[in-house]
């Protein structure tokens, strides 16, 4: 199983975003090895390869995976990845998020691996409350919050990595992820919960009394927060094309992964309603700490460079989809 031609190492390979990439590797006929401290992710999300347990700032153990697997790439989603909990705990973030993405670097850079292709799961938060959508590639960086601004710190350390050992890379600015594996593999799970459709659903279902709406004075149609959603799935497979996009040297460095289209909190809290017929009750709750009011994406760049486009695009058939999956997982009927 160790150093097959076809293998790529996945940093944080047990999270929601991590897991469906190790699907999407092994389904292209790639072997992904998981590499995960489990401090967010579950070991039962590793079903599609081996699984190395470690952090990044265990470099003993880094440079021994790497050794042992020689993969042809990396795929760096390892991280935390809540903005309000950025906001109460930026040095959290700082040293967890900034600081394990150097330690990723300064092993890969000292070893065999030292030139191999690096993808990173990087944010649309990087563009802050611009104001001006869709945000493309080139919309300015500002982001509100110490997320978006690690974020935006590991892009430029890949950057410089690039110039230094020549080991390209491609930072995918992902908006909402959403929905879950349309076979029902894997999923959602997070502790604790704070996406906006899996604390619906958990409404839906009983298990939560209410929904808190942060923020419904902002400067849109309803008031609420106004995001992009893309299917999980479809970010997987994103990811698949951009290793290959690197692996055969012509690639962006960065590339936005967007549906194109913008839904409010009370769009979402309303298409959970039509899929699961059930009521979800709702609590009006103060604005959240750096968050921009609309975030949109352009991805035509992810279309014409890595000829990538969702097929999900539908909101209700990714609440259909994290529907299935929540039922599946909390062994409801």
């Amino acid at each position: 199983m160790t150093g097959q031609s076809n293998t790529v190492l996945v940093t944080g390979g047990a999270g929601y975003v991590g897991s469906h990439v190790c699907k999407a590797l092994h389904d292209a006929g790639y072997l992904p090895v998981t590499y995960d401290n489990l401090s967010r992710g579950f070991r039962w999300a590793v079903k599609w390869g081996p699984f190395e347990h470690g952090a990044l700032s265990d470099s003993g153990t880094l440079e021994k995976t790497l050794e042992m697997y020689t993969p042809i790439g990396v795929i760096h989603l390892a991280g935390y990845a809540y903005v309000g909990e950025s906001v109460q705990h930026p040095e959290m973030y700082r040293v967890n998020n900034i600081g394990g993405s150097q330690a990723l670097i300064d092993v890969l850079s000292k070893s065999k691996q030292a030139k191999i292709p690096i993808v990173f799961s990087s944010t649309c938060s990087i563009y802050g409350n611009y104001g001006v959508v869709p945000l493309n590639e080139k919309s300015p960086a500002q982001p509100m919050n110490p997320y978006a601004m690690g974020k935006l710190a590991v892009e430029a350390m890949l950057a410089r990595n690039l110039e230094s050992s020549g080991a390209p890379y491609m930072a995918l600015r992902y908006f909402n992820a959403s929905g879950a594996d349309p076979m029902g593999d894997v999923g959602e799970a997070h502790d604790p919960e704070t996406h906006l459709i899996p604390l619906a659903l958990e409404v839906a279902a009983g298990l939560r009394e209410e929904i808190t709406v942060f923020g419904t004075n902002h400067e849109t149609e309803d008031g609420s927060c106004v995001r992009d959603y893309v299917h999980v799935s479809d970010l997987a497979e994103a990811h698949v094309r951009a290793l290959e996009c690197l692996l055969a040297g012509d690639a962006p460095t960065v590339v936005n992964l967007a549906n194109g289209k913008g839904y409010s909190v009370f769009d979402v809290i309303n298409a959970v309603r039509r899929v699961t017929g059930k009521e979800v009750r709702v609590r009006h709750g103060s604005n959240r700490g750096g968050d921009p009011a609309i975030l949109i994406g352009d991805a035509r760049l992810a279309k014409t460079t890595l000829n990538w486009s969702p097929r999900y695009s539908d909101l209700d058939a990714q609440v259909d989809h994290a529907w299935a999956w929540f039922k599946s997982y909390r062994g409801l009927t």
